[in-house]
């Protein structure tokens, strides 16, 4: 009988790994401490006193901006929200371009088509999986108006080439730095080099509120523009004294004092959290270094990789076997890894079909480009070949379990002449 668990042996390792828990006893008494406070949201839809929220979240976002060295903090109820909001206070409009990477969370490229925007996909770097700024570059013309990078994994894209890039030709870099809390690129904080940054606080994040975003600007007019967004802005210009109506179209994006209470203490907290799925990270890299038939996460110079994902890149040629394969005999040896991450998302039905908003579908105006098969081809061989993840920020792994890890793959890539007639986790007659 082989050894592999795939084929009846014994896994690496037999007992599952617990889910990482972030909520402790001072979270519970920040929750206690609002709801017996009566107050549960702030807010007032008005032009008054509580627009800009309640006491909890005011403190949350002076919080933020002095942790993470921010001038203005806009806090909303989900990154998707923040980005909602970026978009809305950058000034895009129907017909306006916004370049995006291929391979995000669909909220990146939805986010434009809010406004109207055209939502037009970069290709991302084969090595780091974010945006690639020489396909930025080509993507460029006249009716661009905004890039979002996505510092995916939670590492950082080329964010100060392309703070550049914007600045010289007049666009508006925003960063979905959903993944990236405390990453850095050359010493400044992922989410505060762009004109504006927006993190997650969703459940599944380094740091959590069960669902909430957070929005950065150095702007104050960027800033102020998100608060109107985020609070029924159509309401409130007129007494704010508000001359210029672009996109003051208003949403219910807030944050409550609950949420904002447990976020005041999950930031204190946020150095140790981060560092625990780093040093996993760090030490799974380490013990898997020289494989042959994978490669660990590629960690750009200069910057510091915070790993909302471990992601490795798979050789199917070396490794003898399909990337489908691999996973599903690594699933089996107990390793909670998965294959890709999300299809380009230009393939999804909405591209493909170019229908969005309204009932004859939203036009899509790309000139001579299309959305299809073969746009960005690297983010197409890394999502139907190459990438396997595993989630740090999902489970409570440690340090420890890195080699253990890491013997499960060296097991696997050993047995590949047992998976020779094996293609995508299935043994072919």
């Amino acid at each position: 009988m082989s050894d592999l668990a795939l084929l009846g042996g014994s896994p690496t390792i037999p007992d599952a790994f617990p889910v990482y828990a972030s909520m402790g006893k001072a979270e519970e008494e920040a929750v206690l401490r609002v709801v017996r406070s009566g107050c549960l949201s702030g807010f007032y839809g008005s032009w008054e006193d509580g627009f800009l929220g309640g006491a909890e979240v005011q403190a949350f976002e002076a919080e933020w901006g002095a942790r993470f060295g921010a001038a203005h903090t806009v806090t909303v109820n989900s990154a998707t929200s923040g980005l909602i909001a970026a978009i809305g206070a950058a000034g895009i409009g129907p017909g306006d371009e916004v370049i995006v990477p291929a391979t995000t969370m669909s909220a990146t490229a939805m986010a434009p088509i809010v406004y109207g925007g055209i939502p037009v996909f970069a290709d991302i770097d084969a090595d780091t999986f974010c945006i690639n700024i020489a396909s930025v570059r080509a993507n460029l013309t006249a009716r661009t108006r905004a890039i979002i990078a996505v510092n995916l994994f939670g590492q950082a894209a080329p964010l100060a080439a392309l703070r550049s890039l914007c600045d010289e030709n007049g666009l508006v870099l925003i960063e979905d730095n959903a993944q990236g809390p405390l990453a850095t690129e050359n010493g400044r904080y992922c989410g505060t080099i762009g004109h504006i940054g927006v993190f997650s606080l969703n459940y599944h994040k380094h740091i959590h509120t069960g669902e909430g975003g957070v929005c950065t600007t150095e702007d104050s007019d960027l800033a102020r523009k998100m608060q109107f967004i985020r609070n029924h802005a159509e309401a409130v210009v007129e007494d704010a004294g508000v001359e210029n109506l672009t996109n003051m179209l208003g949403f219910n994006l807030r944050m409550t004092e609950l949420s904002a209470a447990v976020g005041r203490v999950q930031l204190t907290d946020i150095a140790d959290h981060v560092a625990r799925r780093e040093n996993f990270a760090a030490a799974l890299s380490k013990a898997t270094q020289g494989l042959d038939g994978i490669q660990p996460p590629h960690v750009r110079d200069n910057c510091r990789h915070v790993y909302y994902v471990w992601a490795m890149r798979h050789d199917a040629e070396v490794a003898g076997m399909t990337r489908n394969t691999f996973v599903a005999a690594l699933q089996a040896e107990g390793v909670p890894c998965f294959p890709a991450y999300v299809a380009p998302l230009y393939t999804l039905p909405m591209f493909r079909a170019r229908i969005a908003i309204g009932r004859e579908g939203y036009p899509f105006n790309l000139g001579s480009r299309e959305y299809g098969p073969g746009l960005c081809p690297v983010a197409e061989r890394l999502h139907t070949h190459e990438i396997v993840g595993i989630e740090p920020c999902a489970f409570d792994f440690s340090e420890a379990d890195a080699p253990r890890i890491a013997d499960a793959i060296a097991k696997v890539l050993n047995a590949r002449s047992e998976l020779a007639d094996w293609r995508n986790g299935e043994q072919v007659a």
